[in-house]
């Protein structure tokens, strides 16, 4: 599997960014997934979770009312709209399948400026 994401960028606290993940191969429909983030200095979490049917959702405290997660399995792509952003947001996103991990891709940065 190859996730490959994009979406990230330059945005001002406040401000708002959508970002995509898309895998490749046919089993995506199949699989739950997860947005995860890395900040500078800081280990890699979790921040949301979807079921592979989408029906249902978790996020950490730290991202709840300002985060959505979402997926589309017919594009084998899953997304992250995020609102509110703020500084502490600032870290390169990653995707991947929570409980059989893929390799990680680049992942996409996302800086919040204040």
């Amino acid at each position: 599997v190859q996730l490959v994401e994009s979406g990230g960028g330059l945005v001002q606290a406040g401000g708002s960014l959508r970002l995509s993940c898309v895998a490749s191969g046919s089993k995506f429909r199949f699989n739950a997934m997860a947005w995860y983030r890395q900040a500078p200095g800081k280990q890699r979490e979790l921040v949301a979770r979807i079921s592979s049917g989408g029906g249902n959702t978790l996020y950490v405290d730290a991202v709840k009312g300002r985060f959505t997660i979402s997926r589309d399995n017919a594009k084998n792509t899953m997304y992250l709209l995020m609102d509110s952003l703020k500084p502490e947001d600032t870290a390169v996103y990653y995707c991947n399948r929570p409980y059989t991990p893929a390799d990680w891709g680049q992942g996409t940065q996302v800086t919040v400026s204040s």
